[in-house]
């Protein structure tokens, strides 16, 4: 195995954990289910689903792309751990605010400072950007693509879903953010 596998074996585990330590200490309970319209299962389920093929792909080397070898794996490391620093950065932001299902407060207010400023989603930019980096780490275009394509598909089904959620509970306010900042990427979506 190699340094960069190595490394970006320890990283996943981290990430891993993180995500579950997440999703059981930041779950707002059953009073706003109906708000989530599945999305969480939609996307742990499509998190699971392409990760281990796309995973299962790249050790096998199909869609390995040589010329590649050489730098991919470090850019899709890099990549994570950027994610990862992005999606912790809009986290802790959010602080109180923050849960792993769509859910509304009764005090809640629109989170427009920090990382908020750039994007309305940033946790989503940065986990978006880090599966990319899992898939490019194995030197494989099909490997990036599984891995890639359908988590960001159920990340933008789970915006849209968000999205409604505080549009109808915060109405104003969040309709004069949206047209200020741009859903993933700033500037651009």
């Amino acid at each position: 195995m190699t340094i960069t596998g190595t490394i970006v074996q320890i990283v996943s585990a981290f990430w891993i954990v993180s995500e579950i330590l997440l999703a059981r200490l930041k779950h707002s309970g059953t009073a706003s289910a109906g708000l989530d319209r599945f999305s969480l299962r939609i996307l742990w389920t499509t998190i699971i689903l392409s990760v281990s093929g796309g995973v299962t792909l790249g050790v096998q080397g199909t869609g390995y792309v040589r010329a590649a070898d050489s730098v991919a794996p470090w850019i899709g490391l890099s990549l994570i751990l950027i994610g990862l620093g992005i999606r912790w950065t809009a986290i802790l932001t959010l602080r109180r605010y923050f849960t792993v299902n769509v859910s509304i407060h009764t005090d809640h207010e629109v989170v427009t400072s920090g990382i908020y400023r750039f994007v309305r989603h940033p946790a989503y930019s940065g986990s978006v950007l880090s599966f990319l980096g899992l898939g490019m780490t194995f030197s494989s275009w099909l490997s990036t693509l599984v891995i890639f394509v359908p988590i960001l598909g159920a990340f933008l089904y789970r915006i849209g879903v968000e999205e409604q959620a505080l549009m109808m509970h915060l109405g104003k306010e969040y309709a004069q953010y949206s047209k200020s900042t741009r859903r993933l990427i700033p500037g651009i979506y």
